[in-house]
């Protein structure tokens, strides 16, 4: 599978890295959302997320369609073993959107945690820190 340039998958630690720049928007999240379903689908395996949102300078997002997102993956993943999702934020309206994913895939298979330090994050990974840089 040929993944989009913001969008890494590092098969030998499980991780998955998306990186948005500029803009994050419906297309944007809909992007990676689709990358997401199409790895769960070929690999079958588990496999942890990390996104980096430093580079993202914008927020077009309604939280209507936040919550619409997370309740479809919430969904989607029901039933699979639990994946971590590190969200790297230090943009303060990101923080909220990626807060309000926390709390919406609350008890589900997926735990969401939002850092503001990258190595924080890669402890709770449990990756080295440099394969998030």
């Amino acid at each position: 599978m040929k993944l989009p340039p913001e969008i890494q998958f590092h098969e030998d630690i499980r991780l998955l890295i998306y990186r948005p720049h500029g803009l994050i928007d419906e297309a944007a999240i809909n992007k990676v959302t689709s990358v997401i379903e199409q790895l769960e689908a070929e690999t079958q395996a588990p496999f942890n997320r990390f996104s980096d949102t430093l580079d993202a300078h914008e927020v077009e997002l309604n939280f209507r369609y936040v919550i619409h997102v997370s309740l479809h993956r919430r969904l989607a993943h029901a039933g699979r073993e639990p994946v971590k999702s590190a969200i790297f934020v230090s943009e303060t309206t990101l923080v909220h959107y990626a807060r309000l994913l926390g709390l919406l895939t609350e008890g589900s298979s997926i735990k969401v945690r939002v850092f503001q330090e990258r190595e924080e994050a890669a402890q709770w990974l449990d990756v080295p820190v440099e394969r998030l840089e």
